[in-house]
């Protein structure tokens, strides 16, 4: 897992640890670095921040005789990827669910994204992590135009034993979502997740209907799912669903495939909204809580 993207930030290190401090030896090995990590997916807005803060923070900085310069160029590196990936908005996930639920209302988390990015089986996923804390969940089918839409979902909520609300081929998205909240709050049930068609981030129409399913519902949390694997094409989608409809939190899927991990680090930044979980794998327990420290231990390892 983002085995290239490792192999370039310990290049950058080893580089810069063997180099006096200085403008002149830092620009053309921070400059051939950011290529390296638009390669990795990086966006360009984000390379090009990471290798400036780099440059303003190291250069001039005198080591002492009895100083590691790897670990210094290491924290200074570990610090920018932080703040890259930290926003001001935090999604407490579990604690959002159990306000509601003190109220008795359920908990409504509305999914989008395009086509093949894994959102119907992410949902699935989410149901499962939901229900192993103990937490009911009901399924809304919004998605009522692909064909085989309505019958995937459903196929995964016959495997995981809950409801699952649907309307016919056609129906008006918006009021299944609507029926799955009522249903919710007459059963007691605590999170709604509601799917939707997935649509390309440039189609108006389908973006505006979108629009309207979110209008309609009031959803408490809508929730972005990305493929890692698209590289910088995942953070276009980020920009345009966000300036389209507002996203609260992001899950990246098959990260577990992707031996690049620009995606990962790009779509907070442009976005400033969290990535709540990432997909590592096809099983339902395959869906892990995002921890920016951890990645970036990982990726500096």
């Amino acid at each position: 897992m983002f085995d290239r993207l490792k192999k370039g930030l310990s290049g950058l290190i080893n580089k810069i640890t063997t180099t006096e401090l200085k403008a002149e030896n830092l620009q053309p090995i921070l400059s051939e670095f950011k290529l390296e990590l638009v390669e990795n997916d990086v966006a360009l807005q984000v390379a090009d921040r990471i290798c400036s803060e780099l440059e303003k923070r190291l250069e001039g900085v005198q080591v002492k005789r009895t100083e590691d310069k790897k670990k210094i160029v290491k924290r200074a590196l570990k610090e920018i990827l932080l703040e890259i990936m930290l926003t001001n908005e935090r999604v407490d996930f579990l604690r959002s669910i159990d306000e509601k639920r003190k109220k008795k209302e359920p908990f409504t988390i509305l999914f989008v994204g395009i086509n093949g990015t894994g959102k119907t089986t992410t949902i699935a996923k989410v149901a499962r992590f939901l229900m192993s804390r103990d937490y009911t969940v009901v399924m809304a089918c919004s998605d009522t135009y692909r064909a085989g839409s309505i019958e995937q979902l459903e196929t995964h909520a016959k495997k995981l034993g809950i409801r699952m609300i649907r309307h016919n081929y056609g129906a008006d998205p918006a009021a299944v979502a609507y029926d799955a909240i009522n249903h919710a709050k007459a059963n007691g049930i605590h999170v709604v997740l509601i799917d939707t068609a997935g649509r390309m981030q440039t189609n108006r129409n389908l973006m505006d209907e979108l629009a309207k399913i979110k209008r309609v519902v009031k959803p408490d949390l809508t929730i972005l799912t990305i493929d890692s694997l698209t590289g910088n094409d995942a953070v276009m989608q980020a920009e345009e669903f966000h300036k389209s409809i507002g996203i609260d939190a992001i899950i990246l899927t098959k990260v577990d495939a992707d031996v690049k991990g620009g995606s990962a680090i790009s779509v907070t930044y442009v976005t400033k909204k969290p990535i709540l979980f990432v997909g590592v794998g096809q099983k339902y327990e395959d869906l892990e809580e995002f921890k920016p420290e951890k990645f970036v231990n990982m990726i500096l390892k």
